[in-house]
């Protein structure tokens, strides 16, 4: 008998896992120990890495201003409608995510971990959910990793502010409504420099 060739073993190794639906996860698995290695960080404002009161925005300048997807509906895993501008006067870390998609999946212990850490009455997560397999399936999802970070998905079009042209995608959004960091593709955000960086943007 020949040997197979090594790539005739992974693709029939990866045809199985698709056939399965066990793809998402065995590439999420490969993609999460990138991250533990430290390969891709979460990008964020200099002002991160010097932490500094004034210079994360000119906040006093354009407190009065609209909120970013100020008009966006959201309902939560409860059936609960939310009005994104509800959130506004808080911290909102904002994550568009997709149970199908890998680097979402292989990112998203790293945000639980986060949220545990900062998550507060002053800094608000969201998680939304992209996924058109409606509500049950995300519910299943969550509920099966064990992750207690907010979770919603859109109830009206994303507003255009929130366009991507990857996902996952992640924003930092002020307390006065602007965004201030966006993080296309997977990254660890389970770090000190993100850490100081939602708590100086809390307004004191």
């Amino acid at each position: 008998m020949k040997n197979i060739p090594g790539w005739a073993v992974m693709l029939a190794v990866f045809g199985v896992l698709y056939v399965t639906g066990l793809h998402t996860e065995a590439i999420g698995q490969v993609q999460r120990l990138m991250l533990a290695t430290g390969v891709k960080n979460a990008n964020v404002p200099e002002t991160l890495q010097n932490p500094d009161a004034n210079a994360v925005a000119d906040a006093s300048a354009i407190a009065g201003s609209e909120m970013a997807g100020a008009s966006f509906q959201m309902v939560g895993l409860d059936g609960k409608q939310v009005s994104f501008e509800s959130l506004k006067g808080k911290v909102v870390f904002m994550n568009i995510w997709a149970t199908w998609c890998p680097p979402c999946v292989a990112e998203m212990p790293n945000i639980q971990s986060l949220y545990e850490k900062v998550g507060s009455d002053k800094i608000a997560f969201v998680m939304l959910s992209v996924d058109e397999g409606g509500m049950d399936k995300v519910k299943k999802f969550i509920s099966k990793k064990g992750f207690t970070f907010p979770v919603y998905m859109p109830a009206s079009q994303l507003p255009q502010e929130f366009y991507s042209n990857a996902i996952p995608t992640t924003f930092i959004i002020s307390p006065e409504g602007k965004i201030v960091a966006k993080q296309e593709g997977m990254a660890d955000y389970d770090t000190k420099e993100v850490q100081e960086f939602l708590k100086n943007l809390v307004k004191k």
